[in-house]
């Protein structure tokens, strides 16, 4: 017995010292081959930011990456909003404070001067073909540096008719949040960014929108050296012209039914009024309700384009020009396309899309209203504003205020409206008129 008890003695040793070996062959292989989890998809993401707002409030913004030299980093326009500096935070807690330098709202594309020293996603060699694994990056719902996996489910979707991008769709998971983070390949090559979700609902339903990375090329290097001409805003609405349409006004299933111009615009400068129907540009004719926007965007930098109206049974030829020299009502019509509007110093609750009786109970709110993100809801009765009956019809709210409600079975509640505030609640996605989907602005 003590023999045996001797020789296991004896062998501890010896099996300390081939673990000690063992550890040290993984060392040396983490060392040559680096650490286990350094996939493509790790490095894209080492190269993804959160954007939050660079103030006291710390507010969670959405997602962002470095591009190209790793002098700049891209993100939605919508993201970023009207902040001159956001705050970027990397998966390992390194923050800096970035200047935005440009920003485009129409196509959703916004640029931030980072720090150098870091490179950029690359580019994906091809276009993704339909059923393509993709992965999208970025922070859904606040939760940071996320990882959903879909497939491409086409290749080129025009989401909103009045802006010339064709998107790729997919169904990776996105969510608020999501917007500004790239769209890969399973290399961690750059496909696009995740800027959408589908209309009907804030949260992610299947399907997903990324501009896609060669519209993003053209777009970043125009916002970076300012050659990048704003999308002219036409100051119109039109709907599509539909079977119903067509049928209701004895013409063909095709063109833009305008259904009404704005006064002092581009659309009104070039004689359009409500009830023409646009067919053509520059002798072309409109297939598709969206190819208005692309004619636009191509016409935008030769100064002007020809728009073929059916004017009743009379077809006329209307010049549209985007001479940005030109002066329309004392401003000059750069000024005008590129949106330079002055804060509003007061809003009364009409402005705010809110419709009261006259016992001070809410019988209607804006889809689009800050006071319906803050909580108003139809049937509620204002029942005072920070802490004081006031008089509905006129009052006037200058900052954030405290509404006490009273609902339709008597329980009060306060809700904090800031019409100039962020407003994170249910909203419509697309640019559509909210009260009528098939109108859409120009």
């Amino acid at each position: 017995m003590m023999m045996a008890n001797h020789k296991r003695q004896r062998k501890q040793p010896l099996r300390f010292m081939g673990e000690m070996l063992a550890a040290l062959a993984v060392i040396v292989l983490v060392a040559l081959i680096g650490p286990a989890h350094a996939t493509p998809l790790d490095a894209a993401m080492d190269r993804v930011f959160t954007v939050r707002s660079a103030d006291a409030e710390d507010r969670f913004l959405g997602s962002a990456f470095l591009w190209g030299d790793g002098s700049v980093a891209v993100t939605n326009a919508h993201v970023v909003g009207a902040a001159d500096e956001v705050r970027l935070v990397d998966r390992h807690g390194v923050e800096e404070v970035a200047l935005v330098i440009g920003r485009d709202a129409v196509r959703d594309v916004a640029v931030i001067s980072v720090a150098p020293g870091r490179e950029g996603l690359l580019a994906a060699d091809a276009v993704p073909g339909l059923g393509e694994e993709v992965f999208a990056l970025g922070a859904p719902l606040g939760i940071e540096f996320t990882l959903t996996e879909g497939r491409i489910s086409a290749t080129a979707r025009q989401v909103d008719i009045a802006v010339p991008l064709m998107l790729l769709q997919h169904d990776a998971a996105v969510n608020p949040g999501s917007s500004g983070g790239p769209l890969v390949d399973v290399d961690g090559r750059l496909l696009g960014m995740n800027s959408q979700i589908a209309d009907g609902s804030r949260m992610f339903v299947g399907i997903a929108y990324a501009i896609s990375v060669a519209d993003l090329d053209r777009i970043v290097s125009g916002l970076v050296d300012e050659t990048l001409a704003p999308f002219p805003k036409l100051g119109l609405r039109a709907r599509p012209v539909d079977r119903q349409v067509a049928k209701a006004l004895g013409v063909e299933t095709a063109g833009l039914l305008i259904d009404g111009v704005e006064a002092g615009g581009l659309a009104a400068a070039a004689g359009l009024v409500a009830g023409d129907i646009i067919v053509a540009v520059d002798g072309a004719d409109l297939a598709q309700p969206g190819e208005l926007a692309f004619a636009v965007d191509r016409a935008a930098a030769a100064g002007q384009t020809t728009l073929t109206i059916l004017r009743g049974a009379e077809r006329v030829d209307l010049v549209l020009a985007f001479d940005t020299e030109a002066d329309m009502n004392g401003q000059k019509l750069r000024q005008v396309l590129q949106g330079t509007p002055e804060t509003v110093k007061a809003y009364r609750l009409a402005a705010l899309g809110v419709v009261l009786d006259d016992g001070g109970v809410v019988t209607g709110v804006t889809d689009n209203s800050p006071a319906l993100f803050a909580g108003l809801a139809q049937g509620d009765r204002i029942v005072s504003i920070n802490g004081a009956v006031v008089d509905l019809a006129t009052y006037e709210i200058t900052g954030p205020v405290l509404i006490l409600l009273a609902a339709p079975g008597g329980e009060t509640r306060h809700i904090y409206l800031d019409p100039w505030g962020a407003h994170d609640g249910v909203r419509p996605v697309g640019g559509a008129n909210v009260l009528d989907p098939d109108v859409v602005v120009f």
